[in-house]
């Protein structure tokens, strides 16, 4: 996600900060659950000798509630049908397919959708609840562990975005012909009956009906556009593993726009408001494709491209492979931030959102290294003028490996965050940085890491102590002098 830092000559800093909510939690079941699980790793069956509630959470330590235990989602199917900008509402079914990693008598979704007309696993009708942002499900047989299972959903009425005085608006948001999404950290629930959090990644296909004059435009490949009297129904799936908050579905009037960089097919939709802009927009991720792929890595997606839309967001999101501006026509800075998210916070994903750094410094650094390509700038300028800056500036507090749920988008996971790297390249040379990102990416391609990961391989790629380094960098607590 990009909020709008800004570099000056002077590397001063302007922003706007993106949403984070929490949310209520169920009362524990009868029977005590076992502890969630790390990531990839399947928890013990049933507690008290029989099958069990999977838990209501993953137990982020930013993010508790986010997310279930319980299963793994292998993929989403989504159908919907939108009935148009006048009433705004949404008639959706949508079938997740997971694998039981416990014995379940009952499982949880994260929706805060819309009423729920109905429930099935398996084709048998299922009993249900809501439970604040908790969606429980009853089957009517439990499910085995390491069976594979599919529920279904449906919901009709109309969704509506997340609103925070700290982190704006997300989610669902309605625009003025239609509708866009944009969902970090945990908005998926606002339209999907999802697990909502990154380390549980799926694919995803979507199937969305709008009314004719309209449409729609979401993650992945397109497909045939399917023609009735008066709509019209897009698809478009995405085969590449996608955390929730990347899924994004925009629906209105768009100019798009198709080409190719590389053999990477890139799609481009904008906003007829911002329609002189489109040409640009798709000029740009191209050059910048281009660009990235010697110094990252080939790129990790069938198709990229970007989304320009008309709610005034002010922030832009990594959306997986077609990232969306949020009401304005993005410069060069902002594409190269949301494109370096393809490789560096979309293919390599999060384990735990504490180190959202991996992703918001790796992307900021990028820009850096963007302005170093034409010799009249470099990172290591960038790096300087901002350590000129006092102790008291928000670029060095909190602590970007730590920040706390409320500053998960602030200056420091940005700036600093992109500080910390220009200080690794300085202590291990060119040659083994762009090898350790190179590395990263492809280790990780289409799963996710942790910050303790990334520092044991900047050690092996280079053969350095750096453990002080990063201590001092993404830990401590004030503006770092030594390291």
């Amino acid at each position: 996600m990009t909020v709008a830092i800004l570099l000056g000559s002077a590397g001063t800093a302007s922003a706007t900060t993106v949403p984070g909510t929490t949310a209520e939690r169920r009362a524990a079941a009868p029977c005590p659950q076992p502890l969630p699980p790390a990531a990839h790793q399947a928890p013990p069956t049933g507690a008290c000798g029989a099958p069990s509630p999977g838990a209501a959470g993953l137990g982020d330590s930013y993010f508790r509630d986010a997310g279930n235990g319980g299963y793994d989602v292998a993929h989403y199917d989504v159908t919907m049908a939108y009935a148009g900008a006048r009433t705004g509402t949404v008639d959706a079914t949508v079938t997740v397919t997971a694998t039981a990693t416990q014995d379940l008598s009952a499982f949880d979704l994260d929706f805060r959708g819309p009423e729920v007309g109905g429930v099935s696993v398996d084709g048998r009708s299922a009993r249900h609840r809501r439970d604040g942002r908790e969606l429980v499900v009853t089957p009517a047989e439990p499910i085995p562990a390491g069976r594979v299972f599919a529920v279904a959903v449906r919901y009709a009425g109309r969704p509506k975005p997340l609103r925070s005085k700290a982190f704006g608006t997300y989610g669902w948001i309605p625009s003025k012909d239609g509708a866009v999404v944009a969902a970090e950290p945990d908005g998926a629930s606002t339209w999907l009956p999802v697990n909502d959090h990154p380390r549980d990644k799926a694919t995803y296909a979507f199937h969305v009906t709008v009314p004719k004059g309209l449409q729609a435009v979401a993650n992945g490949t397109p497909g045939p556009v399917r023609h009735g009297g008066t709509t019209a129904t897009f698809e478009w799936s995405e085969g590449a593993p996608m955390a929730s908050y990347l899924a994004t579905v925009a629906i209105g009037k768009f100019h798009m726009r198709r080409t190719q960089a590389g053999g990477t097919r890139v799609i481009t939709a904008v906003d007829p408001a911002f329609g002189s802009s489109a040409k640009e927009l798709e000029s740009t991720t191209v050059k910048v494709l281009k660009w990235a792929a010697p110094l990252f890595g080939p790129y990790p997606f069938a198709t990229a491209g970007g989304i320009v839309d008309d709610p005034k967001l002010n922030y832009a999101l990594e959306t997986q492979e077609r990232p969306l501006y949020g009401g304005f026509a993005p410069d060069d800075d902002f594409v190269v931030h949301e494109l370096a998210h393809q490789w560096f916070g979309d293919s390599v994903g999060l384990t735990r959102w504490q180190d959202i750094w991996l992703n918001e410094g790796f992307a900021t650094y990028a820009e850096w290294l963007w302005r170093e390509r034409t010799g009249r700038d470099s990172a290591g300028k960038i790096f300087k003028r901002y350590r000129a800056q006092p102790a008291s500036s928000p670029i060095f507090s909190p602590p970007p490996g730590a920040p706390g749920a409320g500053k998960l988008f602030g200056y420091s996971v940005y700036v600093r965050g992109a500080m910390c790297l220009q200080a690794l390249r300085d202590r291990v040379g060119d040659r083994a940085f762009f090898t350790i990102l190179r590395t990263w990416a492809a280790e990780h391609r289409h799963a996710t890491a942790t910050t303790p990961q990334f520092i044991a391989l900047a050690e092996r790629v280079s053969g350095k102590r750096l453990t002080e380094l990063f201590q001092t960098w993404l830990y401590s607590k004030t503006k770092p002098r030594r390291w």
